[in-house]
């Protein structure tokens, strides 16, 4: 008999790229997944893995299994989120929502007293994460992304764009006013690739400020901090930036592009009670972010 957790994690390491990005997806450790992929070629007779120094990669089979796999792994997932759906109604299951580590901290955390207001009462895990997680593979319930993801089973709403600004503290100024600020004689702090070609990447360049950057980090809270401590002008969140007294916005000619997050249900899971309270609070909570952060 074929174990699903051993075609899900095959169906991961196709998907992710290798073993070790595959074990990070499905949060267990490599040595546990290399033994689940073991078991099921074992079960299949088939090699279906190439382990190499360099690292794993799926066979020509993997694939071929991988593909046809993921149809039927799709289906189990849907029967486990009904089951999920239907003990929900008498229980008091936890809803897990992703996002990015600022998302997490700086957006969501702060805004938990209104959703406890609501007479919530169920577990909600706020699963700080950079990568993107498979809700098909329920990896979590709701999602929040900075790109737009794809995939049919999704509902996808795009929430009010996060308008991005350069801050400084007064200590760095020095007495300097904002205005007399040129950003390519500064350091600057800002993000990396780590989410893709960022519009404010492409941005940076277009200004000609690439060899102005001193660092570059795909924490917004190091960002924050960076800034604080007197490191240099950071790219930041407008709305969570203005909450630093010691921070001091700079102006620019143009404006950096916003960033457009979005918030992600599964198609399954949209009609459930708790997760619809989940899903309007985190709507409700950007609409305040931003307009106060305009």
């Amino acid at each position: 008999m074929l174990d699903p957790r051993d075609l899900d994690d095959l169906i991961a390491i196709w998907q992710a790229g290798s073993l070790s990005a595959a074990a990070k997806r499905r949060r267990v450790a490599i040595s546990t997944i290399s033994r689940r992929i073991e078991s099921l070629e074992n079960a299949l007779k088939l090699r279906l893995v190439d382990r190499q120094a360099k690292g794993t990669t799926l066979t020509y089979f993997g694939e071929l299994i991988a593909k046809t796999a993921e149809p039927i792994a799709e289906q189990l997932a849907r029967v486990n989120r009904l089951a999920d759906g239907l003990r929900s109604e008498g229980g008091n299951l936890p809803v897990r929502l992703s996002a990015t580590e600022f998302v997490i901290s700086d957006v969501l955390a702060p805004a938990l007293p209104a959703l406890w207001t609501q007479g919530v009462d169920f577990p909600v895990h706020l699963q700080s994460q950079a990568d993107v997680v498979s809700l098909a593979g329920r990896d979590a319930d709701i999602a929040v992304r900075m790109s737009r993801p794809e995939g049919a089973s999704l509902i996808m709403r795009k929430l009010p764009p996060l308008h991005l600004g350069f801050f400084a503290a007064r200590a760095y100024l020095d007495k300097r006013q904002p205005s007399d600020i040129d950003l390519v004689r500064e350091r600057l702090l800002i993000y990396d690739d780590s989410y893709g070609r960022l519009p404010e990447l492409i941005w940076m360049e277009e200004m000609g400020l690439r060899t102005s950057v001193a660092l570059r980090t795909g924490s917004t809270r190091a960002l924050m901090t960076a800034a604080i401590s007197g490191a240099g002008i950071a790219l930041l969140p407008v709305a969570i930036a203005q909450r630093e007294q010691e921070l001091v916005q700079v102006p620019t000619t143009h404006a950096p592009p916003p960033r457009n997050p979005w918030l992600i249900v599964h198609r399954d899971l949209r009609h459930q009670p708790s997760i619809r309270v989940v899903h309007n609070w985190v709507l409700s909570t950007f609409a305040a972010l931003v307009s106060g952060g305009n």
